[in-house]
């Protein structure tokens, strides 16, 4: 059951966008509220997603030193410079360019691991490897927004817009789920509650576009016009993160499952982490949030695709080691 909620989540994504567009129009005194609502339902959604991932486990995500190389290689060196090749095809809007950066710079955690073990990938691996990529992407996204916006970024102060929220909204839920894994690792019978944690990413990141759609109405409407544009770049985006994937799978040695693991990992992207740093930026910037929501759409459907190119693409015979 939760493997089918996952594996058609795009359509129950686009579903409360369309409805909380509708309501939005229909109802707007009423859904003016809804940004206020939206910072505890993302504190919701963040502390379920980092449950599940093994926070109190790392030691064991380097065991497989070849795997971990080429896709922290192809996660944090390889994708950027792709993305800023990207960039050159963005409007010189500095919101949807900002919208892009924090979207495509920060590898999943989450449907990664779904989409992989649905695609045939090595799920104990992208378990394993998900908290090198969750603690790599909170210290480099800083970084590699500061290269990439440079000046743009100081004048703009985003560093004091950012700055709360990751400590607010983004530490304290990763704090919250270790304290949750230390207390599970100490009493088992804490584990039904972490398996149910496990369902509410779905359901709450739906919640979570229903209220941005609602209350961003007039927004989405007029980023509509650059949609195709930022559909082209998404798109190709996920072609060149397969063929990453299948090149330093070749690299490295690491044929089929784990080849394929690389891929769903630099296909898959943290929209819902960096959704709340768009959010709390003030409105010269508020596109970004539409941008973000728009790219975790293409990119779901990306995975469909994904699942049927994938195995074709890397085959299925395994490397001894």
């Amino acid at each position: 059951m939760r493997d089918a909620l996952e594996k058609y989540q795009v359509w129950l994504y686009l579903t409360a966008i369309l409805a909380g567009m509708a309501v939005g129009w229909a109802w707007p005194v009423v859904t003016t509220s809804f940004e206020t609502l939206l910072w505890p339902v993302l504190g919701v959604l963040l502390y379920a997603t980092f449950t599940q991932v093994p926070l109190t486990h790392l030691g064991t995500a380097f065991r497989d030193g070849r795997f971990n190389l080429a896709l922290v290689l192809g996660n944090f060196i390889i994708m950027p410079g792709i993305v800023w090749l990207l960039l050159l095809m963005a409007p010189p809007d500095p919101a949807i360019r900002l919208g892009i950066l924090l979207v495509l710079l920060v590898p999943c955690t989450d449907w990664f691991i779904s989409f992989t073990h649905l695609g045939g990938g090595d799920s104990a691996r992208a378990i394993a490897a998900s908290p090198i990529l969750l603690m790599l992407q909170i210290v480099m996204l800083p970084l590699y927004l500061w290269l990439f916006l440079g000046e743009d970024m100081v004048s703009a102060n985003l560093t004091g817009h950012l700055l709360p929220v990751f400590f607010g909204l983004i530490l304290t839920p990763l704090l919250l789920a270790w304290l949750t894994e230390k207390a599970v690792d100490k009493k088992p019978a804490f584990t039904g509650f972490v398996q149910a944690l496990g369902w509410l990413p779905v359901p709450v990141l739906t919640l979570v576009v229903f209220l941005i759609a609602a209350s961003q109405i007039s927004l989405v409407l007029e980023t509509g016009r650059m949609l195709p544009l930022l559909l082209l770049i998404f798109s190709a985006y996920l072609v060149a993160a397969a063929l990453v994937g299948r090149l330093l799978s070749m690299a490295f040695h690491l044929p089929g499952a784990r080849g394929r693991t690389l891929a769903f990992s630099f296909g898959t992207r943290n929209s819902f982490v960096v959704l709340p740093f768009a959010i709390a930026l003030p409105d010269l910037w508020a596109t970004a949030v539409v941008v973000i929501v728009f790219q975790s759409l293409v990119e779901l459907f990306g995975m469909t695709a994904y699942l049927k190119w994938l195995p074709a693409l890397f085959g299925t015979k395994e490397s001894s080691s």
